[in-house]
């Protein structure tokens, strides 16, 4: 079976050179997917997995705007249509200075299997652009959203490719990219989804990522009669992901002890409470400050710069910042500290020797392609709100919400569940999205 995972493997590095990202969440997939597909003669010499990782459309274009100063800057614009056998291109679009086609792919590659768990007919899909929000006047802001979605609007579309949000993209970026789509194409549909709530919005949207990697948790610590309540909680990240995440933790009765940003984390020992998420709230959304002035206005907290909060004593952590966050060493000292779960809100934030430390450990670890799928769950009913023409209350979405995540933890426990009884949430995860877009693909044909 090695031998046929490193032939896989030689051919998509032969293809794919230089985009160490894709090659990591690609390799992780074909060390649980291809022993299945051998042991299953329906998948066998179909070359399904090498379709899989070969993107079905690769769109990628300059993006000219002009700056407070008048110069004009120019940007790349990528989007990864990567499968659509169960449903529209749907996943979100980056704006980062280090966003490039390895991580783009990565990304897409990751989302056709989140979105096959969550159960809802979408497809799989990535993009955006190396442009930096950071620093930028909302002009700025305006005239480069323009300028992206002039061209994007050529490939995109309510049964086409849905995008959503991701780093770097919130609500603002979102109704600037909204409003040119509709002039171009003077049509009101629901082509973008993390919309506003007076103009195609879901009730629930901004929330359900951070929310979703919560109630995964909840659910992996109910498969050993446990709850999260009284657990003392680790989150990276200070960002829409993070800051929800913490904010249902809390709900529930854990105590969420530290966040951070590029800067480096801040912990306090007497728990983030509503009182402070509010001002973590303001101070990200609305001030783009650093999350080191939390320690100005709560001086009992302590900023530790430049480091990453996997080193404080925890049993839980949710890495919710951004990919290959959490190394090896760091999983060690998670270990040693007495962390037990592992809910990962980010997309891909463990190294391969972190989580290799943690399924030795057989602890329990959620990939985010499961624990974090809230969020495009919810985009997807928010696709399904803007077909219909409706709005669904708060406690409807999040009751669809809970229900999605706990079928998804449901599916990694049918393929996941060894003999011993751990269940390998990793395996689960990506055979249960491998068998439903395996499944499209052969009653499609060679497409």
């Amino acid at each position: 079976m090695e031998s046929k995972i490193k032939e896989f493997m030689d051919l998509v590095k032969v293809r794919n050179q230089h985009e160490p990202e894709f090659l990591q969440a690609v390799q992780e997939v074909a060390e649980t997917v291809i022993p299945y597909i051998a042991n299953h003669e329906i998948y066998n010499g179909k070359n399904i997995l090498l379709r899989m990782v070969e993107p079905e459309r690769v769109v990628m274009f300059r993006v000219p705007w002009i700056d407070d100063t008048g110069e004009i800057i120019v940007n790349r614009g990528f989007r990864i249509q990567m499968n659509s056998a169960i449903g529209p291109y749907k996943g979100g679009l980056r704006f980062h200075p280090t966003v490039n086609l390895s991580i783009l792919k990565f990304l897409a590659f990751e989302q056709v299997f989140k979105n096959a768990l969550t159960t809802l007919p979408m497809g799989g899909g990535k993009g955006g652009s190396d442009f930096d929000p950071k620093g930028k006047s909302d002009g700025e802001l305006m005239r480069f959203c323009h300028s992206f979605m002039a061209e994007l609007c050529r490939h995109i579309g309510a049964n086409t490719d849905v995008p959503a949000g991701d780093i770097g993209v919130g609500a603002r970026e979102i109704g600037f990219l909204f409003g040119m789509y509709k002039k171009m194409r003077n049509e009101f549909t629901g082509v973008l989804t993390g919309k506003g709530m007076s103009w195609g919005g879901s009730l629930i949207r901004p929330e359900a990522t951070g929310y979703g990697t919560v109630y995964f948790a909840q659910s992996m610590l109910e498969t050993r009669g446990d709850t999260i309540k009284g657990k003392t909680v680790t989150i990276s990240g200070s960002g829409n992901v993070a800051q929800y995440a913490c904010e249902k933790a809390t709900q529930l009765g854990a105590k969420v002890v530290t966040l951070s940003d590029s800067s480096g984390y801040i912990f306090d020992e007497d728990g983030i409470d509503e009182q402070k998420l509010a001002f973590v709230m303001d101070l990200k959304n609305n001030k783009r400050g650093r999350i080191n002035e939390y320690v100005k206005k709560y001086p009992k907290a302590t900023f530790v710069e430049g480091k990453t909060p996997w080193s404080v004593k925890c049993e839980v952590a949710m890495p919710c910042a951004t990919q290959n966050e959490v190394n090896g060493e760091d999983a060690k000292t998670l270990l040693k500290n007495g962390c037990y779960v592992v809910s990962e809100g980010a997309n891909m934030p463990s190294m391969p020797q972190a989580i290799e430390a943690f399924q030795a450990a057989k602890i329990l670890y959620a990939p985010g392609k499961a624990s974090n799928a809230g969020g495009v769950a919810t985009s997807g009913l928010e696709m399904s709100q803007n077909s219909l023409r409706i709005n669904w209350t708060r406690d409807e979405v999040d009751e669809r919400l809970k229900k999605i995540m706990k079928d998804i933890h449901d599916s990694c426990i049918q393929f996941g569940k060894k003999d011993d009884g751990y269940i390998d949430y990793v395996t689960g995860a990506n055979i249960a999205g491998f068998v439903k877009v395996a499944d499209a693909m052969l009653a499609q044909g060679v497409v």
